[in-house]
C-alpha cells in the first residue's frame, strides 16, 4: 500500500487533528511532496572504484608470475554504488556506510542536480559502519539531525537512497522496532528497524521523519537473496552524530577501555539478585586495576543507568561506553543488592601491546598472535589469542585487525589459544568470520 493510500485511510479513521498538520495537494489530499522537495537534494549517489581481489595477492604483484599467466599489468577495477547524506553544507561533509567505501581507490559523489564531485575520505568506523566523506562544492543542501531517541514504534518514516543504482528513490513505512541488537551485522548495534523498503544501493541513505529530519542512516536488510522483505535497519542519528564528531576530530573513533564483562539481565538473574526489573546489565567480571575496578564496580552489580539515561541491557551499555571518548567520565547508576549507588568511571586508553614476538598466522599473512598470559590486561577476562603485531603492507594489514585484538572464534569454532586458532583457520572455509574482543567491544570481521 502506498503512503498516499495509507494517509487517505487515516483521514477516514482518525480525527481531523491527527492529520490536519500535513500539507495537501491540489486535490486536498495529504502529501509529503513539499517536505521531500526540501530533503532529497541532500541525499546523494556514491560511486566507488575498488581494488580487484588479485591486487591483494602477492603472487599477482610479481611481474614474472603475471607474464607467465598472461595477466594484464593493469588489474581490473570493480565498481559499486551506494548512497550518502550531506549533513554539513558549509564544510561539505557527507555521511555514508563504511561498507560502501571500504577499500575504495576512488569515490565520486553525484548530487541530485547531476553534479559529480570527487570525495575525500575523512575517516570511517567499522564498528558502527559509518564513514564521513568531504566534498568541495557550492550551493549544497544539508539534512538536519533529528533526535532518534524521540522516535516511537509506529512513527512514520521515509527512506531515501539509490536502490540497485536506478536513481534516487523514496520509500515509506513506519518504525517497526527500536534498539535492535544481537544481529551480528556490526560490532555496535542499536538499530532502528523499519518496513520502509531498503534494497541494495540504499546503504548510506537517509531515514527521515515526517518533518524531514535525519533520524537514521540506512545500513542493512534481512531478506531472501539480499532483497527487501520489509525488515530494514538504520543506525540511529544520535549514534551517528557522536561517531561523526570523533571521525572529524581524530579521523577515527577512539574507543577506550573499561575493563569489565557484562551480560543481559534474565528472569532468573533478576530473582537471584533481587532486581526490581529485567532491565540493566549485570557485571560478570572486573579486570584488576581497570577503570571499572577503580570506579568501585564489582561482580553481580547491576548497571541500570549511564549519564542519567536508563540502560536496557549489556549491548546498550557497551554501545554508549564505546562511544565515550577516552579520558571522559561517565556516571553509572548501580544496584548492589538493596543499595542504589552512583559511581563515576573514567574511560582509559586501550592497552598497548609490548614487543611480544608472537607466532605467525599463515592464513593471515603479516599477523602475529600470542596466548593471553598472566599479567596481560585481558587475562582472566577472555580466553583466546591476542594479536601482538601486524606487519605493514601485508594481506593481514588489510583485514581490519589491530594489535591488542583478542581472537576467540573462527566461523563456528570457539578458540581459546594460539594452537586452537591456527587449527581452526586451517580447517575453515572462506568466507572467514573472525570473532574478537577489542577493548570492551565484541566485533565480527568477515574475510573473503
Amino acid at each position: 500500500m502506498s503512503l498516499r493510500a495509507v494517509l487517505a485511510l487515516l483521514m477516514l479513521l482518525l480525527p481531523p487533528f491527527a492529520w490536519a498538520a500535513l500539507p495537501v495537494n491540489g486535490k486536498g489530499l495529504p502529501t509529503l511532496a513539499p517536505m521531500l522537495a526540501q530533503v532529497t537534494p541532500a541525499v546523494v549517489n556514491i560511486s566507488v572504484v575498488t581494488r580487484s581481489p588479485m591486487e591483494d595477492n602477492p603472487l599477482f604483484r610479481d611481474p614474472l608470475f603475471r607474464r607467465f599467466f598472461n595477466i594484464p599489468d593493469q588489474p581490473s577495477r570493480e565498481q559499486s554504488a551506494g548512497s550518502g547524506v550531506i549533513v554539513d553544507r558549509a564544510r561539505g561533509y557527507v555521511l555514508t556506510n563504511n561498507h560502501v567505501i571500504n577499500n575504495a581507490q576512488e569515490v565520486v559523489v553525484t548530487l541530485k542536480d547531476r553534479r559529480t564531485l570527487k570525495a575525500r575520505l575523512v575517516g570511517a568506523d567499522p564498528g558502527t559502519d559509518i564513514a564521513v566523506l568531504k566534498i568541495d562544492a557550492q550551493n549544497l543542501t544539508e539534512l538536519k539531525f533529528g533526535d532518534s531517541d524521540a522516535m516511537n514504534v509506529g512513527d512514520f518514516v521515509v527512506a531515501i537512497g539509490n536502490p540497485f543504482g536506478i536513481g534516487q528513490t523514496v520509500t515509506s513505512g513506519i518504525v517497526s522496532a527500536l534498539g535492535r541488537t544481537g544481529l551480528g551485522i556490526e560490532g555496535y548495534e542499536d538499530f532502528i528497524q523499519t518496513d520502509a523498503s531498503i534494497n541494495p544501493g540504499n546503504s548510506g541513505g537517509a531515514l527521515v521523519n515526517l518533518t524531514g529530519e535525519l533520524i537514521g542512516i540506512n545500513t542493512a536488510i534481512l531478506g531472501p537473496s539480499g532483497s527487501s522483505a520489509g525488515i530494514g535497519f538504520a543506525v540511529p542519528s544520535n549514534m551517528v552524530r557522536t561517531v561523526m564528531a570523533q571521525i572529524i576530530r581524530f579521523g577515527e573513533v577512539r574507543r577506550g577501555r573499561v575493563g569489565m564483562v557484562t551480560q543481559d539481565m534474565t528472569h532468573e538473574l533478576a530473582q537471584s539478585l533481587a532486581a526490581g526489573s529485567a532491565d540493566g546489565a549485570v557485571v560478570v567480571k572486573v579486570e584488576p586495576g581497570s577503570p571499572a575496578e577503580k570506579a568501585g564496580l564489582k561482580p553481580r552489580d547491576i548497571v541500570t543507568g549511564i549519564n542519567g539515561k536508563p540502560v536496557r541491557g549489556s549491548a546498550d551499555l557497551r554501545n554508549r561506553m564505546g562511544l565515550t571518548p577516552v579520558g571522559e567520565e561517565v556516571e553509572l547508576r548501580v544496584q548492589r543488592g538493596k543499595q542504589l549507588l552512583s559511581l563515576r568511571l573514567r574511560i582509559a586508553e586501550l592497552f598497548t601491546m609490548t614487543e611480544i614476538p608472537g607466532e605467525a598466522v599463515p592464513q593471515l599473512a603479516g599477523v602475529r598472535v600470542s596466548n593471553i598470559e598472566p599479567g596481560m590486561p585481558l587475562h582472566g577476562i577472555i580466553e583466546g589469542a591476542i594479536v601482538t603485531r601486524i606487519e605493514p603492507n601485508t594481506p593481514g594489514a588489510q583485514t581490519g585487525l589491530r594489535p591488542g585484538d583478542a581472537l576467540y572464534g573462527v566461523n563456528r569454532s570457539r578458540v581459546r589459544s594460539v594452537a586452537e586458532l591456527l587449527a581452526a583457520l586451517r580447517q575453515a572455509e572462506r568466507p572467514l568470520r573472525i570473532f574478537l574482543l577489542r577493548g570492551d567491544s565484541r566485533l565480527t570481521l568477515t574475510l573473503r
